[in-house]
């Protein structure tokens, strides 16, 4: 085994899907039949998540979507069938609890857990604890989300779990010395690809912790989406991404990453339904497929970095993610000492 394997998972590269950069979500669920089963996906109720939430319904599955504001929630999911709305703050521990009592209190398994919501290069904020709100939102939330509704993925029978994470996770690693830029200077854009980067890294954790009761995680780009990810840059910001034409028209080229939205929740659902990746987890996608493992010096705006899915790193991150919920164990049957 080279010292490259030791750091990695050798599945880290393409399957040769035969799915594409241009291809939409309907496309990659197409004979895909969901009847029976159950979705959560985060962040469901506009862009990227509004159209998985879409496609998986369409595939047969009954989708609930978490929305911190439940009536501009539904009101976005109207005419969709199979779709609930229920109350989540992914900041706000309290409400993580809440929600995910009331779900395991139904009694549903769990068969798709779509970690979509996300914040991007806010200005610094923290949650109610001092945790940094992009840390706090696309990462922490989510591992405390996705812990407490361990029992009903397990109950699945074959479970996934997604993370939209970003090709931005290239920006920054995890700094485990300053997490929450108490002694370093804040900038938007490293905090932002340090959170992508746990999302990767929380997949390789998860998914080590899960295989064996055929819980499975994986992580994914889902291209340079135009949406509401980019509420809080500047319009020379976003300008700066090269997404409008000379006519100030958003550009979509797919080949250069810049998609819409039907394109960019392709991914997502692919790892949330494909049988290609049966018997698979713990990796990165792109473009519906694995993606190449690239290096972490920037030379290619494609692939993983190596520091996103180094299995240390991962281990490193479970544990302090745990002491950051003051890791409440309540039966989850995900503590760090699980090496399975």
């Amino acid at each position: 085994m080279t010292n490259e394997e030791q750091m990695f998972d050798p599945k880290q590269k393409p399957l040769n899907s035969g799915f594409g950069a241009a291809t939409t979500a309907r496309e990659a669920a197409q004979g895909i039949d969901l009847s029976g089963k159950t979705a959560i996906v985060t962040g469901g109720y506009s862009g990227l998540g509004l159209e998985t939430v879409r496609v998986l319904s369409e595939a047969g599955a009954t989708v609930v979507v978490p929305a911190r504001d439940p009536v501009r929630g539904r009101a976005s999911v109207e005419g969709i069938a199979n779709v609930q709305v229920d109350e989540l703050d992914l900041m706000n521990p309290a409400s993580i609890e809440a929600f995910t009592g009331r779900f395991l209190a139904s009694g549903k398994a769990l068969h798709i857990l779509v970690n979509s919501a996300g914040i991007m290069a806010t200005p610094l904020m923290r949650d109610s604890r001092g945790f940094e709100a992009q840390f706090s939102t696309n990462h922490l939330g989510h591992f405390h989300l996705t812990q407490r509704l361990w029992p009903a993925l397990t109950a699945a029978r074959g479970a996934r779990v997604v993370s939209v994470s970003s090709g931005g996770h290239q920006i920054a690693p995890v700094d485990f010395g300053d997490i929450n830029f108490e002694r370093r200077p804040y900038d938007k854009w490293i905090a932002y690809g340090q959170s992508k980067t746990a999302n990767v890294l929380f997949a390789v954790a998860l998914d080590k912790r899960g295989k064996a009761q055929n819980v499975r995680a994986f992580a994914l780009h889902p291209g340079t989406v135009l949406g509401p990810l980019a509420r809080h840059l500047t319009e020379d910001e976003i300008k700066a991404f090269d997404v409008y034409d000379d006519q100030g028209k958003v550009v979509i080229d797919p080949q250069r990453d810049l998609k819409n939205f039907e394109q960019g929740a392709a991914t997502a659902v692919w790892c949330a339904t494909s049988p290609l990746l049966a018997g698979l987890g713990g990796v990165y996608c792109e473009n519906c497929d694995v993606a190449a493992v690239t290096p972490n010096d920037g030379s290619s705006r494609f692939g993983v970095n190596e520091w996103a899915i180094d299995k240390d790193a991962a281990e490193k991150l479970w544990a302090i993610s745990e002491e950051m919920i003051n890791h409440p164990a309540q039966g989850s049957g995900l503590k760090s000492a699980d090496r399975s």
